[in-house]
């Protein structure tokens, strides 16, 4: 196709004409673009009060876990004191918080006894007051709008002992040195993680059972009340996720390992010259074997109770061991069992309660709670091995080892039975005196050996008069004659 020259050029040289602009106002500027309602920048609630303060794991012998932080989420005034706990130490108190507002001081002075001692009553207090629904567990002289705390003595006195009393409203930790140790050497019961939790776990149950301290109640009756400061040791140290993590890998997961958890209050226990700690939670007691002695019995308790913890474990951890951390599911279990102990002991009789009376409740508050079946079970096997209670279903799989420890659903022979019978009746466990020749302190305090099961039952502050009451009323009646 031929294209003449002078046509392309003629497109070249086209131009596109642009029309003049027309005469008229002038134009307008633009108008800004529409600006949207300005929007509140989010700001996060300020966070609630709270405290850091340095404490003991277990106590200064067990080197291995040493010392750490714990948070406090509540306002804690200098002393250390709030209005359920103050410490008093003359000479020492009021401690102050530091810049920071925290109670951190160095390991084995008396401001760390007083800062470690209170935060360790505070978190057993915490403890078994998220099970009772987040209200406060009054102490027993906390009635018609009776506020008063409880006073907290560190370093009360010298001895080889620690005690509750509710004539003084305190909890008293002495200190000591053992027998044919240096001058120096200085055993601080105050700086026991396990001593300081048991002995805030008798005031509680005392607000709680306030006739369980009676020595007119049977043995078991005392022996719940010793067994109840042992378990809020263990379920407080649990509560701890450092202390759970580290349990798990001392043990592997097996509970029934030798570990800092079964052996109670080590430092005090080696100083007495026993071989681990005062007493030791993973045993094999039976009620036959400890008469009426309520140190011993209390461990049989503790050691069904413990049984159950380590069984639980176990079974959780197989069905749970692909979805959560080892120590997560030990923590998980130890609360809800600490739960589980704590409800059944409040549901349980207000004096002369038994064993059985709290292991049956335990049976039907799990299952209430829609448990496996296999969780009463556990509880069913390890009391009726203690000779607490009868068992219902055969024990042979228990004591052959041949529990199907991965079915929820199993009973031994089918029987999920939520009642039990004492294994005894005639047992010196549930018949004799009591003997506290061998307990704490707080069990050998006069005021529950002397004042009427009634009046410790009634609730409220004791006094001397109290105590002398039988005294006092037949020197009436002799100087009326």
């Amino acid at each position: 196709m031929t294209i003449h020259r002078q046509e392309i050029r003629s497109q070249r040289e086209t131009r596109v004409q642009v029309p003049a602009p027309r005469p008229g106002p002038e134009p307008q500027a633009a108008a800004p673009p529409a600006q949207s309602a300005a929007r509140p920048v989010p700001i996060p609630s300020p966070p609630r009060t709270g405290h850091r303060v340095l404490v003991y794991k277990q106590d200064p012998s067990v080197t291995e876990l040493g010392v750490r932080l714990a948070f406090l989420p509540f306002v804690v005034l200098n002393g250390p004191a709030d209005a359920r706990v103050r410490i008093e130490l003359p000479g020492v108190t009021p401690v102050a918080r530091n810049v920071s507002g925290d109670f951190v001081f160095e390991a084995g002075t008396p401001e760390f006894d007083c800062a470690h001692t209170f935060a360790v009553v505070r978190q057993a207090m915490a403890m078994f007051e998220r099970h009772n629904g987040g209200e406060p567990i009054p102490f027993a002289w906390n009635t018609d709008g009776n506020t008063e705390p409880i006073t907290v003595f560190p370093h009360a006195a010298t001895g080889a002992n620690a005690f509750y009393s509710r004539t003084a409203q305190a909890l008293k930790f002495l200190f000591f040195t053992p027998q044919g140790a240096p001058a120096e050497t200085v055993v601080h019961t105050c700086r026991s993680f396990d001593i300081v939790a048991h002995e805030t776990g008798h005031a509680l149950l005392d607000g709680l059972k306030p006739g369980w301290l009676s020595a007119g109640n049977p043995p078991q009756t005392g022996g719940l009340h010793e067994s109840f400061g042992d378990l809020t040791a263990i379920f407080l140290a649990l509560a701890q996720p450092d202390q759970a993590d580290a349990l798990v890998a001392l043990t592997k997961g097996n509970l029934h390992d030798k570990s800092f958890l079964a052996d109670l209050a080590e430092e005090f226990g080696k100083a007495l010259g026993m071989p681990a700690g005062l007493r030791n939670a993973d045993n094999d007691l039976k009620l036959s074997e400890v008469g009426n002695e309520v140190h011993a019995i209390s461990q049989v308790f503790t050691g069904a109770v413990y049984d159950v913890l380590a069984d639980v474990y176990a079974f959780e951890m197989n069905r749970q061991r692909r979805t959560k951390d080892p120590a997560l599911v030990l923590i998980e279990v130890a609360s809800a069992l600490c739960g589980l102990v704590f409800e059944a002991i409040v549901a349980s009789p207000a004096r002369g309660a038994r064993y059985a009376d709290v292991a049956n409740e335990m049976l039907r508050i799990s299952a209430d709670r829609g448990n496996p079946a296999i969780y009463r079970t556990f509880i069913r096997n390890r009391f009726a091995v203690r000779e607490i209670t009868t068992a219902v279903t055969p024990l042979d799989d228990l004591m052959s080892g041949q529990m199907r420890m991965a079915d929820a659903g199993y009973t031994g022979n089918g029987q999920d039975a939520t009642e039990v019978e004492p294994f005894d009746e005639r047992s010196a466990s549930l018949r004799a005196e009591q003997d506290r020749s061998r307990c704490c302190g707080t069990m050998q305090m006069p005021e529950y050996e002397f004042v009427a099961p009634e009046r410790l039952a009634e609730r409220g502050a004791l006094e001397d008069d109290d105590i002398l009451r039988e005294d006092i009323e037949a020197l009436r009646r002799a100087f009326g004659k």
